[in-house]
């Protein structure tokens, strides 16, 4: 198993390599940057004319205005500073199959602003922008979720890039995107460094990075301000010739501002191992560290770090659970009402959380396991959380508390259930 510095030696060493000096400006083909008619065929023709070159797709500054595109491998994408790829609003353009874009009934029914599959050496990069202009997505997923609690309405996705080695996302910004704005799914070698991602806190799904079934991932000094999970690592099924589907992955030096934190989940079947979260900032987010998982779809995560992390104003600061309720209030009821377990049952363990400092809106946070299968072996080291109310744990072994508090205006610091708890006074 590659170490959190391997990870990063690689990244450095390999997913940085410069590109070779072919240029392709998109306005050579034809783009005029004016934000008015749609560039898309150019654009994709200076795409298709890099594929496997190790070239440059460059955007001078202007508004480029595009349905949806598909990059190649060998491609870098350069958007300089004043550039900005900006999706098309007509909801029609990013559907597989023409029809009412509000029966979809699943996300796989769109095509993503930008898309490749089967790929190495990707990058995005350059200072500018890629929007995805959500706004016109926005209210009706809104309405849906009010309608049905939890309930995520189908809409495409900003970049997802498949199967790809070395991929890399630095110095650019990604916002408004109509759902999830960067997935990368089964890539190995992933760097997303200096990248700043928006969205309304009100935008719901909006997942900022959503790494899943990756290996080798560090994602380092992002800016993230969104109304969904900041970073949502998933590992949804089992891939051929690996032990853990998601492993090796770094976030550190990144800066959270609304969002949802940094969540391992909800899809943990195909495993997940060797997570990294360090020298972080979180404010405002609903959640600081989360681990999620439906009790159906579940899976082992174990050797999880956290540390050097400063959280203010967070709800709360530790959601590890293994029932999964669709929104994140959920999380803190009564043991899992309403569900059951089937084969693909939860596991979480070996997870050290060091060197924390969080004040919360209520509840400093909680360990929700299960009956038949508790997590285990949790520590916790030189934190300090502050918050109206203490940390549930329940169903859980191995649970330490090494010269920790947890401040609470009333009640205990820690109410448990069936807990084997070290270090702070419990109450039962």
């Amino acid at each position: 198993m590659r170490t959190a510095a391997a990870v990063l030696i690689l990244a450095l060493g390999v997913a940085c390599c410069p590109a070779a000096d072919k240029i392709f400006n998109v306005r050579t083909f034809g783009a005029t940057g004016a934000g008015e008619d749609f560039d898309t065929v150019a654009i994709q023709k200076a795409l298709d004319a890099c594929a496997n070159s190790g070239g440059t797709v460059e955007f001078p500054a202007g508004i480029y205005l595009s349905r949806p595109l598909v990059i190649h491998a060998q491609t870098t994408v350069q958007l300089e500073a004043g550039a900005i790829l900006q999706a098309s609003t007509n909801q029609a353009d990013f559907m597989k199959f023409p029809g009412d874009w509000l029966a979809a009934k699943s996300s796989g029914d769109f095509i993503p602003f930008i898309s490749g599959r089967d790929l190495t050496n990707v990058t995005f990069t350059g200072g500018g922008v890629i929007d995805g202009g959500g706004a016109v997505w926005w209210p009706a997923a809104e309405k849906a979720r009010r309608a049905k609690s939890g309930y995520t309405l189908p809409r495409p996705n900003l970049i997802v890039i498949e199967r790809c080695q070395h991929l890399r996302l630095e110095n650019i910004t990604l916002q408004n995107s109509p759902k999830f704005h960067f997935v990368p799914s089964e890539c190995e070698d992933v760097v997303v460094s200096n990248v700043t991602i928006l969205a309304p806190e009100y935008a719901a799904n909006t997942d900022a990075i959503d790494p899943s079934a990756c290996q080798d991932v560090l994602i380092t000094r992002c800016r993230i301000d969104v109304g969904d999970d900041n970073i949502a690592i998933k590992s949804g099924r089992k891939i051929a010739g690996r032990e853990f589907a998601s492993e090796n992955i770094t976030v550190t030096g990144c800066t959270f501002l609304h969002g949802h934190g940094v969540s391992i989940g909800s899809e943990t079947a195909g495993g997940v191992r060797g997570v990294t979260v360090n020298h972080c900032t979180f404010e405002n987010t609903e959640n600081g560290l989360r681990i999620k998982s439906d009790v159906k779809r579940g899976g082992l995560v174990e050797d999880i770090s956290y540390s050097d992390i400063v959280m203010s104003n967070v709800v709360p600061a530790i959601t590890f659970t293994c029932y999964y309720m669709n929104d994140s209030a959920g999380d803190a009821t009564k043991a899992g009402a309403g569900q059951t377990a089937g084969e693909k049952i939860p596991v979480y363990r070996n997870i050290r959380v060091a060197n924390l400092k969080a004040t919360c809106q209520k509840a400093a946070g909680i360990i929700l396991g299960l009956p038949e299968n508790c997590i285990s072996n949790v520590v916790f080291e030189n934190v300090q959380i502050s918050a109206p109310q203490g940390m549930t744990i329940r169903n859980a072994r191995g649970i330490q508390f090494k010269n920790s508090n947890i401040t609470v205006q009333e009640g205990a610091p820690v109410i448990s259930e069936n807990a084997q708890i070290e270090g702070l006074g419990t109450t039962d």
